[in-house]
């Protein structure tokens, strides 16, 4: 893959779209003057990636602080996600009118289905596609699918997902999929990926010391060279522009693997094949 060496790099899409490697994301980031301060924030570092969805409840705020940001709209890539109560074909399609008005965008650079919620996904995706094939998305795709979900879902849709974003972190790098998505070009996208904080990991802060960097900054470096787009989330501005001083290092190809022998498939969050919300 391409050497990371700025925020500004992108990744191209299945569709020829470009997607920044990082991204702020806004999951717990209360609506009003603290999801506004935060993106102010991460768009002065340089961040130009934002991740909300219709259930964090702060679309609004989003959609205030680009406004207010003075960066040409297509300078942008906002990312929103329709929330699993409002899945099927009609109520997608709501869903979306009601996040875009919310925004105050045109349109949506990228429209994630949230979960795979079992019966709905394939009538919501289909209504994705239909968003798409309007112009009112520029990219589709879904988040929290495993390999199953995929499948089904793959052998319907009109439309290869451009993104799967999922849990990915040290302890959970999930190689079939990562492999599965390579192989059918969806971008991989990593949510949570600082292990909720939890980053007291002996190797983690062994590796970031030789590079004068945190474990934070080992897990985001290690992210961009595994091919992932990650989207790290904070409300400070100096742990944002942390997050964001990853690209003026690089982890050898023995770090890289012995990070990735972490993995003990331990998830933090939810399973997608065993949920219920």
């Amino acid at each position: 893959m391409n050497k990371l060496t700025s925020i500004t790099q992108t990744t191209e899409l299945n569709n020829g779209i470009q997607m920044p490697w990082l991204g702020l994301g806004v999951y717990k980031t209360q609506d009003g003057a603290q999801v506004e301060q935060a993106i102010a924030d991460a768009l002065e570092i340089g961040y130009r990636s934002i991740d909300t969805a219709a259930i964090y409840g702060n679309e609004e705020g989003v959609g205030r602080a680009v406004a207010s940001s003075g960066l040409a709209r297509e300078e942008l890539f906002i990312t929103t996600k329709v929330w699993n109560s409002n899945q099927g074909f009609e109520s997608t399609l709501k869903a979306f009118e009601e996040s875009r008005r919310k925004l105050k965008l045109e349109t949506i650079d990228l429209y994630l289905v949230h979960w795979p919620v079992a019966g709905k996904y394939k009538e919501t995706y289909r209504a994705l596609e239909k968003l798409y094939k309007e112009g009112y998305v520029r990219a589709i795709g879904v988040s929290n699918f495993l390999i199953p979900h995929l499948d089904d879902l793959l052998g319907s849709c009109e439309i290869v997902p451009a993104v799967n974003q999922v849990e990915f972190q040290p302890f959970l790098t999930q190689p079939d999929l990562q492999s599965y998505c390579k192989d059918r070009g969806i971008q991989l996208e990593a949510w949570s990926p600082l292990l909720q904080g939890n980053l007291d990991v002996p190797l983690l802060q062994e590796i970031g010391r030789a590079h004068g960097k945190s474990a934070a900054q080992v897990i985001l470096r290690w992210d961009l060279q595994s091919g992932i787009v990650t989207i790290p989330k904070s409300v400070t501005k100096s742990r944002i522009a942390e997050n964001a001083d990853v690209f003026d290092f690089e982890l050898t190809a023995e770090e890289m693997a012995s990070i990735n022998a972490l993995n003990e498939g331990r998830r933090l969050g939810s399973d997608p094949m065993n949920f219920n919300f």
